[in-house]
Order: C-alpha cells, then structure tokens, then sequence
C-alpha cells in the first residue's frame, strides 16, 4: 500500500489483488466520515428521523401492494 498526501487530496495506492467489496465498504465509510464531520446532529436526531422516513416509507409500500 502507498500513502500519498498532494495539496489538494489524499492518494491511496493498493494492490489489484483486494477485496473489492471490503474496499467499497471503507470507502462508503469514509464518505459518511466526511459527509458528517461537520453536522451537530444527535444520534437522538438521527433516530427520529429514521423513524419518520421508515413509517412513511411502510405507508407507501402498503398503499401500492394494496395492503392494509
């Protein structure tokens, strides 16, 4: 593995030979890492809104399986 810092970024060098999917997965995190670092966000916030978007996402799903 390489490590290289430019000015503007970060370079990570690996070999062909890794795991693509365990790659994606830091990767992903990574990105949530950057996404986040700046937010005031609780997780007590993160909670309620998850649970808002998964009722309503429920609510949808009924409506066009034409469940009850």
């Amino acid at each position: 593995m390489i490590l290289e810092r430019t000015k503007d970024e970060i370079l990570i060098r690996l070999p062909a030979n890794v795991d693509l999917t365990e790659l994606q997965n830091m990767i992903d995190y990574l990105n949530f890492k950057e996404l986040t670092a700046k937010s005031n966000a609780k997780q007590s916030d993160a909670d309620k809104l998850s649970k808002i978007v998964n009722k309503s996402m429920w609510l949808k799903v009924k409506a066009s399986r034409g469940l009850k």
